[in-house]
């Protein structure tokens, strides 16, 4: 399990948490105002709250400056809306994005591990990126951020001589402190190297590429596929590597963030433009098997996005509209809408745990639309 790290503790970073503040009300209200199901009042109400804005080192994709730049651009849809505010947004992100690349390429270059708050989606800059695909896929820090991803995926050698992933991190995932002694390689797409691999592989398919761009890809993958596991689960995939500990046997439980559907729909999206029938062929069936097995998708008990039906429910969407039989997913569908009615309702507002992103994934049930899951690299 995981989740986004709550913001400090002050009003001002709060309205501007898209993971758990009003900003991604905000978000909802635009989205209903996008398809014509209400009017702009509120939506322009709450993105009216947001500022003075956060740009320093805690800023990303689902806080501060970023965060309210995504959804100021769902709201503009194409106008000329909030055309000045963007323009200024813009310009900060770029600047904080020169500023982080530089902390990154020092750490590489002193020979540090890097956190995950350096290139996960949440915090890092992967999120940076999936912003600027989005907002400015022809920028030159969008393409500064792709060759730093492809620096991190390079191969390391620790002090006892033993080659470790790039994105080997010393510390424990937030969940569990005590879960990696030694620290780990994570998996996962909220904070693991498959987020840097949907982002690699999304840049591809809009025609954006850098030198290294496919075999960072490759690299990914092959990692991957030296963890998969295979048994009467179906294949599936550990939520992290440790120097220590033996992956669990049972698959995780399934999600957005970990599990089965993220790294299916990290691993489809590569596959399609590295054009490997053979590794699409395998990441269709892993998900076709978690979705087929009760006893997977009852570990499941909530709405939410980050690790509940809602995000597992807007997963397979986004595979089934790129898989080469679309239809096969049409009754695990309804499985999930059906057990997403039947969850209890989120307790909190946000938007990766709460009734707002439970409310987005709701609204799509019958079909995805609009573009507020590029913030979880899904397209």
């Amino acid at each position: 399990m995981t989740a986004a790290p709550a913001p400090r503790e002050t009003g001002l970073s709060q309205r501007q948490s898209l993971a758990h503040g009003p900003l991604s009300t905000a978000l909802l209200h635009v989205e209903r105002a996008r398809r014509g199901t209400e009017d702009w009042h509120e939506a322009r109400r709450l993105l009216a709250t947001t500022g003075p804005l956060i740009d320093g080192p805690d800023a990303g994709l689902f806080l501060g400056a970023p965060a309210l730049c995504f959804v100021l651009h769902l709201a503009a849809d194409g106008t000329d809306r909030y055309a000045r505010a963007l323009h200024t947004l813009d310009r900060a992100v770029a600047a904080h994005t020169r500023t982080r690349l530089a902390a990154a390429h020092d750490r590489i270059d002193t020979g540090r591990r890097p956190a995950f708050a350096e290139y996960d989606l949440f915090r890092g800059l992967t999120g940076i990126g999936a912003l600027l695909l989005l907002r400015h896929p022809t920028g030159a820090e969008l393409r500064d951020v792709l060759e730093y991803l492809v620096r991190l995926t390079e191969p390391f050698t620790d002090p006892n001589g033993q080659a470790l992933p790039g994105w080997w991190v010393a510390h424990a995932p937030a969940s569990d402190p005590t879960a990696t002694p030694g620290g780990h390689a994570n998996a996962g797409l909220a904070h693991g190297i498959t987020g840097p691999l949907a982002l690699l592989a999304l840049a591809i398919r809009a025609g954006v590429t850098v030198d290294g761009h496919e075999n960072a890809i490759r690299r990914i993958c092959r990692w991957l596929d030296q963890i998969r596991q295979n048994d009467h689960h179906g294949l599936h995939w550990p939520p992290w590597t440790t120097h220590h500990s033996t992956p669990p046997t049972r698959p995780a439980t399934p999600g957005w963030c970990y599990g089965t559907p993220g790294l299916v729909r990290a691993q489809q999206l590569a596959a399609i433009v590295l054009e490997d029938a053979a590794r699409k062929r395998m990441a269709e069936r892993a998900l076709t098997s978690c979705l087929t097995s009760t006893r997977q998708l009852d570990k499941v008990t909530d709405r939410g996005l980050c690790h509940g039906l809602g995000g597992i429910l807007r997963t397979v969407q986004r595979v089934a509209q790129d898989a080469e039989h679309p239809a096969e997913y049409d009754r695990q569908l309804g499985v999930l809408a059906h057990r997403f009615a039947a969850a209890p309702e989120p307790e909190d507002d946000g938007f990766l745990l709460g009734k707002t992103g439970a409310a987005l994934a709701f609204q799509d049930a019958a079909g995805p639309r609009g573009q507020w899951d590029t913030c979880l690299l899904l397209t």
